[in-house]
C-alpha cells in the first residue's frame, strides 16, 4: 500500500479504462495480449502500458506479452474490487436517480443501501426496491449503519453541510455531484465530478483555438 501511494493521480485514473478493455478480452475469451495490441485498442502508447503497469509488479513477459485474465484480477484487485462497499446517495433529483437505476455499480460490488432527498413528495418511493427517506434521519442512519462510501447529490448550497454529516459519522468515501469543492479532513477521499466543468472542456477543445 505504501508504494501505491507514491503512484501519481494520472496513473490511478488511467486503470479503470485498463479494467474495462482487459475485461472485455477476457470475455471474448482472448488469452494473452502485448503492449503493442493492448495499444491499438486502448489508445494509450505501448510505452505508457508497460510504465503504467511497471508501477504495481511485473506482469508481463518478454516474447509473451500479458496473460489478459491475470492482468485482469490483478487490477480488479488495485482497484479495491474484490470487496463489497456500501453506499448511500443523498439527493434523488435526476442525478441521483440516474445513478440509482445504474445497476452495473452493484455488479462490481457497490451496494446502494438507502436514497435520502429533502422532498416529502418523494419520501417512500422507491428505486431498484430502495426507499428513498427523509434526510433528517441520515444522521441516525449512519449511525446504525456502516457506509463507506456516501454519493452527493445536491446543490452546491447544502453539500458542505451534508458532508460534514456524513464525516462525523465516519464515511471516508464521498463521490461528490455537487459543483462545489467540499473541505475535508486529509483521511476522507473525495472525487468530485463536475459536470459542468467537464462540458466547458469540450467547449474549449472545440473551439480549435489549443
Amino acid at each position: 500500500m505504501d508504494k501505491k501511494k507514491n503512484i501519481s493521480m494520472a496513473v490511478i485514473k488511467r486503470l479503470p479504462k485498463y479494467y474495462r478493455y482487459l475485461q472485455e478480452l477476457k470475455n471474448n475469451d482472448v488469452d494473452r495480449i502485448s503492449s503493442k495490441e493492448l495499444s491499438e485498442k486502448i489508445g494509450f502508447t505501448a510505452s505508457q502500458i508497460r510504465q503504467d503497469l511497471n508501477c504495481f509488479g511485473d506482469f508481463g513477459q518478454q516474447g509473451y506479452g500479458y496473460n489478459v485474465k491475470e492482468l485482469y484480477d490483478q487490477i480488479k484487485n488495485i482497484l479495491g474490487l474484490k470487496k463489497e462497499y456500501n453506499t448511500i446517495i443523498i439527493g434523488a433529483g435526476n442525478i441521483g436517480q440516474a445513478i440509482a437505476n445504474y445497476i452495473n455499480f452493484q455488479k462490481i460490488g457497490f451496494t446502494l443501501t438507502s436514497i435520502f432527498d429533502i422532498n416529502p413528495k418523494l419520501f417512500g418511493l422507491k428505486i431498484r426496491d430502495i426507499e428513498i427517506s427523509d434526510i433528517d434521519t441520515l444522521d441516525s442512519f449512519l449511525k446504525k449503519h456502516t457506509v463507506d462510501i456516501a454519493i452527493i447529490c445536491v446543490p452546491s448550497k447544502n453539500a458542505q453541510s451534508i458532508c460534514e454529516v456524513i464525516v462525523k459519522n465516519g464515511v471516508k468515501g464521498i463521490w461528490n455531484f455537487a459543483p462545489i469543492d467540499l473541505n475535508t479532513p486529509e483521511n476522507v477521499i473525495v472525487e468530485n465530478v463536475h459536470l459542468s466543468e467537464s462540458l466547458l472542456t469540450l467547449s474549449c477543445l472545440l473551439n480549435g483555438d489549443i
